[in-house]
């Protein structure tokens, strides 16, 4: 068995779409960044990575290339899980945390928890996520931005 952590922030700006778990939140404001800014699925893929000791998302989908402007981050998972699976790995199990001031995520947990499992064709008992505010502290509790972080087992069997 093989551990990974992943970390991602990314900053809170108008005129962007609200991408957590590939799943579209409204709100007022949307994750800056060079692909849709999900910054679940970036730390679930970076946790997923560092277990397998192949890098991490920026090796993989440089925001200097072009191809990954606007990139959806649930194709990109698939693509990281397909890269587990080249390796003979599979996902035992992610816990996660979606660090945000607002808007209130319980709503969408299932949809992100459903989409995200669908991308890395795992059942839903292998993945957890979880959100929670920094009582108004720190980037996300100025609304300034949004954070995740996630950990990750995977195994040959």
């Amino acid at each position: 068995m093989r551990v990974g952590i992943g970390y991602d922030v990314h900053r809170l700006e108008e005129g962007r779409k609200l991408i957590l778990g590939g799943v579209e939140i409204p709100f007022e404001k949307g994750l800056l960044g060079h692909s849709d800014a999900d910054v679940l699925v970036h730390a679930i893929m970076d946790a997923l990575l560092g277990a397998a000791a192949l890098g991490d998302i920026g090796m993989h989908f440089p925001d200097t290339d072009e191809k990954y402007k606007g990139a959806d981050s649930i194709v990109l998972l698939k693509d990281v899980s397909n890269l587990l699976g080249a390796k003979g790995y599979v996902v035992v199990n992610i816990d996660s945390v979606i660090v945000a001031q607002r808007p209130k995520l319980a709503p969408y947990m299932q949809d992100m928890k459903k989409t995200i499992c669908s991308a890395l064709d795992i059942d839903e008992d292998r993945l957890n996520i979880k959100a929670t505010t920094t009582e108004r502290l720190g980037l996300e509790g100025r609304e300034e931005g949004m954070s995740a972080k996630a950990i990750s087992c995977i195994d040959k069997p």
